[in-house]
C-alpha cells in the first residue's frame, strides 16, 4: 500500500489543504493527515476540534484518516507505515521553505520520500493564516473554507 502523511496546523483546514488531499488520492492509498500538535501556540481551534473537523469533512471516505501528532513528521509516517509525506506549494517561497525540511527527512529517514504538489491557480491564494486573519477581523471565509470545517470555526 502506498501510504502518504499530509502535516500541518489546518488551523483552519481551508479548500487548498482539500484540494491537496483530493487530488493526493489518485496517487496514494491512504492518506493520513496529520495534525500538528503546538502546545505554545494559541490558535484559532483546539487541537482535537481541528482533527473533529476534517474528520467530518472526511467522514465516509475511508483511505483518510486524521491524527493527532507531536514531535518528528518522519516518526509519525514510520508510526502510520507512511512512506511518503505530502507537502502543497503555493508558490516558490513555499518551495524555498520545504526544500530543506524535505532534504533533512530524507537524510533522518532514507525511505520516506516527499510529495510536492503544486497548488491550483484557484486555491494558491488561500493560507490558513490569511483565513485566521480575515476571520479576526469580522470577514467572510465562506469562499476559503469548507462548509464542515466553518460549522467548528463559527461555533
Amino acid at each position: 500500500m502506498k501510504i502518504a502523511v499530509f502535516p500541518g496546523s489546518f488551523d483552519p483546514f481551508t479548500y487548498a489543504h482539500k484540494d491537496l488531499v483530493d487530488r493526493s488520492l489518485t496517487l496514494f492509498d491512504k492518506v493520513y493527515i496529520a495534525v500538528g500538535v503546538n502546545a505554545s501556540k494559541k490558535g484559532l481551534m483546539g487541537n482535537e476540534e481541528r482533527k473533529l473537523a476534517i474528520e467530518e469533512l472526511y467522514r465516509g471516505q475511508d483511505r483518510v484518516e486524521v491524527g493527532l501528532f507531536t514531535g518528528l513528521t518522519v516518526e509519525y509516517c514510520k508510526k502510520v507505515g507512511a512512506t511518503f509525506i505530502l507537502r502543497g506549494l503555493r508558490n516558490t517561497k513555499d518551495f524555498e521553505y520545504e526544500d530543506p525540511i524535505a532534504q533533512n527527512n530524507l537524510i533522518m529517514a532514507p525511505s520516506i520520500e516527499t510529495y510536492f504538489l503544486i497548488s491550483r491557480s484557484g486555491t494558491a491564494h488561500i493560507s490558513s493564516t490569511i483565513v485566521r486573519d480575515i476571520l479576526n477581523n469580522g470577514g467572510n471565509v465562506d469562499k476559503l473554507v469548507p462548509p464542515e470545517i466553518l460549522a467548528f470555526v463559527k461555533g
